[in-house]
């Protein structure tokens, strides 16, 4: 038991709002009625995002609300790094800014500090205690069956990441780890992870090829295989995600599941990040979206899901150099799109995808002599409509077999209604969501959608406020039309006894 002692963590808090209930007091069985759909939501997949504050011109509570509604978006894990006023025991917080507001504010999880154990290891030996502290909160307000009390960790406590049978946990952080481990399979709590995998292949260019770090498709060749298990991975996150899992096998622990906290791609960056662009942001976070939704599982684990919260909404145009740092969202801050993400058929998560278009492009890693046999196909037998790969027309540039094949190949997709089978050309197509447009070539798929994406964009525009985003202003509000799970982030102090 650790003496007592005043100590600050960052605390994250999930929880739902239903709007539609009222705020008088209500039947017992209402409030069961309550309970149970959230549970219930809580056992669902889920895409969330988070929403930093670091914003010049943060959206008020009220516009932020309509926004998300907008967007279809359920699950927002929020940061606020105020201080607190006064020495609290957890649980006078708890019953502060839970209990008083449960089942107003249906609550699914409480996250005590963020990455703690990386970026604050001298207050490690305090992190389970405080986590204790607050379980017994809720124990003693009888919401420990509803609410669940973990802490979001950083990727790098796993080390040896791939192959992901030989991952295993810092050794250096087990004495924290094992009965923290205990404490999440005791109380049906997940185990909580920052997990990048933009940062994986940056830091190992050269190993990690980029398509894999971007859930693109892959021939069998490319897909990186666990030599022990023999599993095929053909994206980075499952390996980390496995790696989390075997790490935990190896403390005995094998009934604690993933949820990712953190997730995603900046869209600009300095010079010496050159992978930091708008496209490669759309297919890593597109493809996370059909990913997690489409119930994928991993190799492991191909039964489980986890859900993952998207970093982050907003470009956080405050943040320190480098420009990637202000550069992860996915709007402006006056909340338009930084680019349109393509996750039609994947649920109704993100409403500035309407253009449910895909489009079919000649494969990666193909010999030209294979290519050039589709691309003789697709414009003969085939009909596509070649004239633009024609010397002189828009898309003859850069003339090679690969790019011609591609716009050939789209032709012949689109004209055939995009049915099964349409986007393979012998095992030498494959279908992307990325628009392959460019410069002033313009695939025969956009040209269907180029004035929609325009309405797109003033479509989600919502009013600016001055006003800062803070927790109380969420608890007050009592807005209405739809059910929207928020996570809270904020510096609480708390006493440990």
């Amino acid at each position: 038991m650790v003496n007592s002692k005043l100590t600050a963590f960052l605390v994250t808090i999930v929880f739902f709002f239903f709007f539609t209930v009222p705020s008088t007091a209500k039947s017992s069985t209402l409030i069961q009625q309550i309970k149970q759909q959230t549970q219930e939501q809580d056992k669902e997949l889920f895409v969330g995002v988070n929403i930093g504050t670091d914003v010049s011109n943060l959206l008020s509570a009220k516009d932020l609300v309509s926004f998300l509604q907008v967007q279809k978006i359920s699950h927002v894990r929020l940061y606020d790094a105020n201080p607190g006023s006064s020495n609290t025991t957890a649980a006078s917080w708890i019953n502060q800014n839970v209990v008083a507001y449960y089942p107003d504010t249906l609550i699914t999880h409480v996250g005590v500090g963020n990455e703690v154990l990386t970026t604050v290891p001298s207050s490690a030996p305090l992190l389970l205690p405080a986590i204790q502290s607050l379980y017994s909160a809720l124990v003693a307000a009888n919401l420990h069956t509803q609410i669940k009390v973990s802490t979001p960790h950083a990727a790098s406590i796993v080390l040896d990441t791939f192959p992901p049978s030989q991952a295993y946990f810092n050794q250096s952080l087990t004495s924290v780890l094992v009965p923290l481990l205990r404490f999440l399979s005791k109380t049906g709590s997940p185990l909580m992870m920052n997990l990048y995998p933009y940062y994986v292949f940056m830091e190992n260019k050269g190993v990690v090829p980029l398509d894999n770090s971007l859930f693109k498709p892959l021939t069998p060749s490319k897909e990186m295989v666990d030599p022990n298990t023999m599993l095929h991975y053909t994206n980075v996150l499952d390996a980390m995600i496995d790696a989390a899992y075997v790490s935990m096998k190896n403390l005995n622990v094998t009934d604690v599941v993933v949820l990712v906290t953190e997730s995603g791609w900046p869209s600009r960056g300095n010079s010496d990040e050159p992978y930091a662009t708008i496209d490669n942001a759309d297919t890593y976070n597109s493809n996370l979206i059909r990913h997690v939704l489409d119930h994928s599982g991993t190799p492991l684990h191909p039964e489980i899901t986890s859900s993952v919260f998207i970093y982050e909404l907003f470009n956080e145009d405050l943040r320190s150099p480098p420009v990637s740092e202000a550069n992860w969202g996915l709007f402006y801050s006056n909340s338009t799109p930084v680019y349109l993400l393509h996750v039609s058929g994947s649920g109704t998560f993100l409403a500035n995808d309407t253009t449910n278009q895909t489009y079919c492009i000649a494969m990666d890693g193909v010999d030209s002599k294979s290519l050039q046999a589709a691309l003789d196909w697709a414009c003969g037998p085939g009909s596509a409509n070649c004239s633009e790969i024609q010397p002189g027309e828009s898309c003859y540039q850069p003339n090679n077999v690969k790019n011609h094949a591609s716009y050939a190949f789209d032709s012949y997709y689109q004209k055939e209604g995009k049915v099964p089978g349409s986007c393979d050309f012998k095992g030498v197509a494959m279908i992307t969501t990325i628009d392959p447009s460019h410069g002033s070539c313009v695939f025969p798929g956009s040209k269907k959608v180029v004035r929609k994406t325009r309405a797109v964009v003033n479509s989600t525009e919502v009013s600016s406020a001055a006003e800062r985003l803070k927790l109380t202003t969420f608890h007050t509000s009592r807005l209405t039309a739809t059910t929207v799970a928020f996570c809270i982030s904020l510096f609480i102090p708390f006493v440990i006894t």
